[in-house]
């Protein structure tokens, strides 16, 4: 059955406006049954503004004429031009190239590094990788972690500043949150600093004064 756009919205119209059973319009919008019984009944979806289906292409008036007429029937739901084009598109996961794709661990080095506060979940949708990898490169499991030298994925190539800096961001302002909720005002260790101050480069060792 095609999804139906504004399902309650919708079943508040079906309710108002036809004479279909709870049966039927459940069964046209993917509700249960008492659901819509509810809907009816003023207990569910009351600051709900009916959606009609008719208008927004999703249902004839055939069908509807047809199960008004025989409440065995069940309506078909036609494919609505609107509903597609309201209907939210899931990203695609980012494309590393093959040769990029051998910086990866350099990069999540640098965040485990620099930025732990940022969650595992947004490091591996930055960089197209996995929480397996990540958990890798943390515990020293990985099978090149000899080899591996944190560097900033800008650098690398595989991200802009502007989407590094975004989660950095988000991350220090959660934990930020999270901290004040915990009452903790000036959390020991060192602040978070901004992507642009945290490069690949090592600090420098404090040079000694020659006797």
């Amino acid at each position: 059955m095609t999804d139906i756009l504004m399902p309650k919205a919708t079943a508040v119209w079906l309710v108002d406006n036809t004479s279909l059973t709870f049966d039927q319009i459940a069964d046209f919008c993917g509700l249960h049954p008492l659901e819509v019984r509810g809907i009816a009944d003023g207990e569910v979806a009351r600051d709900i503004r009916g959606a009609d289906p008719i208008g927004n292409g999703q249902l004839t008036r055939e069908e509807l004429d047809a199960a008004q007429a025989n409440s065995a029937y069940r309506m078909k739901a036609q494919k609505s031009r609107h509903a597609e084009l309201l209907k939210p598109t899931k990203k695609a996961p980012r494309y590393t190239p093959v040769s990029r794709r051998q910086d990866r661990p350099d990069a999540i080095a640098w965040f485990l590094r620099n930025h732990p506060e940022v969650p595992d979940a947004q490091i591996a949708r930055l960089l197209g990788t996995t929480k397996a990898t990540i958990d890798q490169i943390r515990n020293r499991t990985h099978w090149n972690s000899a080899n591996i030298k944190p560097v900033d994925p800008v650098t690398l190539g595989l991200s802009t500043q502007m989407e590094l800096d975004a989660v950095v961001r988000k991350a220090a302002d959660k934990k930020a949150k999270d901290d004040a909720k915990a009452g903790i005002t000036d959390p020991d260790g060192p602040s978070l600093r901004p992507a642009s101050e945290t490069g690949a480069v090592e600090d420098a060792p404090l040079a000694t004064e020659e006797d």
